[in-house]
């Protein structure tokens, strides 16, 4: 008797792995829409807000791992930006790295922010241009760029996005940068977002109200490096 070409045993289990996996994928589909509808609930300023609680000690003293966890969250929102921001991008992620590396050197040495540039002060190689002294610096530079292109964004709501990023670079960066880096900059103004489908995507929530919440939290942090790094006489150093 032929055996029933309907009924391969075979293909009815290949058939039922096969639906197995197609449930296990639907499900894990629906997991992860589940999972980032999660992780989209506020703004993108809701991780760095949450970060800032833990910068400090109990000493009031600015952790580095903290402070450099902060930074990084704001990544995503520098990412928003597309070609406009991608120096400063690539500028804080590598700032970031470097002092980050010297904190997993050791730790407990390095576990307050300023503990790094002591020891470099100490070494007498703090000026030099890969130091984590010229790291922080310029990270904290960067990041006063940022504090005060949000607040413009928050002040001047009849301003495009190139007016806010090309009157916060003046106020900040521009001194600082030779002609090279600033003429890059000026360019890179130019390919800044429409500022109405930029906040569009910058999460559900109040982002005007995020926007001032970290801008008022975080600038002193910023404040206290430049009043630390002029106290040892390396605030005003200039990009090489």
């Amino acid at each position: 008797m032929k055996p029933n070409s309907n009924s391969n045993p075979i293909r009815s289990l290949s058939l039922s792995r096969s639906s197995k996996v197609s449930h296990r994928q639907k499900k894990k589909k629906i997991d992860l829409i589940s999972t980032q509808s999660i992780e989209m609930e506020g703004t993108v300023f809701t991780p760095a807000l949450e970060g800032m609680k833990h910068v400090k000690s109990e000493q009031g003293e600015i952790l580095a791992q903290p402070f450099l966890e902060v930074c990084k969250q704001i990544l995503p929102v520098i990412e928003k930006f597309g070609a406009a921001m991608a120096l400063v991008k690539s500028d804080i992620g590598g700032n970031i790295t470097r002092l980050e590396s010297k904190y997993s050197s050791n730790p407990s040495e390095f576990n307050h922010l300023y503990s790094m540039v002591r020891a470099e002060v100490a070494s007498k190689t703090a000026k030099g241009s890969s130091s984590c002294t010229n790291g922080l610096l310029w990270l904290t530079r960067a990041m006063d760029f940022l504090v005060e292109l949000f607040r413009n964004l928050l002040e001047h709501k009849d301003w495009t996005m190139s007016q806010a990023c090309s009157d916060s670079y003046g106020k900040t960066l521009k001194k600082w940068h030779g002609w090279l880096a600033s003429s890059s900059f000026t360019v890179a103004m130019k390919l800044a977002p429409d500022r109405k489908k930029f906040m569009e995507v910058m999460g559900s929530g109040d982002i005007y109200g995020d926007i001032e919440k970290f801008c008022t939290t975080f600038y002193p942090y910023l404040e206290e490096n430049h009043k630390f790094l002029a106290s040892v006489g390396l605030d005003d150093l200039k990009a090489s």
